[in-house]
């Protein structure tokens, strides 16, 4: 499957919550949700009469949910929780950890992006380097003790020079540590489930894959 490209808003409306896919616009009263929030389509807000969801349909809801949160597709998601079963610990905070760990979320989560995709395009672009090298991967998994940063090409860049103005009022994630003068931060741990600021029910994930 490819990668989705079509109005993001519809992800949020389909979800029955904000998703935060657009970056500052989500807090705003432009929000497409926040005008209409409910699912798109032909009926319109009739659509809520729908049937009682399954536990099927509801576990499917929150494994896509993380999905677009995250803008990861089906297989590599099934890659990522394959690889959180491995691990000592819960399967699902395992797996939030790992998404949490993407270059693309990590990059967002330094206040460098308004949204993941836009950290992703960053990354893509070779603005980010990875313990002083270069990379546009935006999957690659950082450690502790890893430093992600940006090019010496990047700060010549007004994107970048104008960042960093916010980033000395950003207040990235306890497992980070940003150095705005630097443009840097260095990873001090794994996320732990209690620094995972996102509103999902990662056991539903579990018990979808468990079937």
């Amino acid at each position: 499957m490819a990668r989705y490209t079509g109005p993001v808003c519809k992800l949020c409306r389909r979800e029955g919550q904000k998703l935060y896919l657009k970056g500052e616009r989500c807090y705003t009263a432009k929000c497409a949700f926040e005008r209409r929030n409910y699912p798109a389509g032909q009926h319109g807000p009739g659509q809520r009469w729908r049937r009682k969801e399954s536990d099927f349909a509801i576990q499917l809801r929150e494994k896509q949910r993380a999905r677009r949160i995250y803008g990861v597709l089906e297989r590599q998601f099934r890659r990522y929780f394959e690889e959180a079963e491995r691990m000592p610990g819960l399967t699902g905070a395992n797996l939030l950890a790992l998404l949490e760990s993407r270059l693309d979320n990590v990059v967002f989560r330094m206040g460098l992006a308004d949204s993941r995709a836009q950290a992703r395009q960053l990354v893509l672009h070779g603005h980010i380097t990875l313990n002083g090298r270069k990379t546009n991967i935006p999957s690659a998994l950082v450690k502790p003790g890893d430093v992600v940063s940006i090019t010496e090409r990047a700060r010549r860049l007004t994107y970048f020079r104008d960042r960093m103005d916010q980033l000395m009022k950003h207040q990235p994630p306890e497992w980070l540590s940003l150095d705005p003068q630097r443009v840097a931060a260095k990873v001090l741990e794994v996320p732990r489930r209690e620094q995972i600021d996102v509103r999902l029910n990662e056991q539903l994930i579990v018990e979808y894959y468990s079937r």
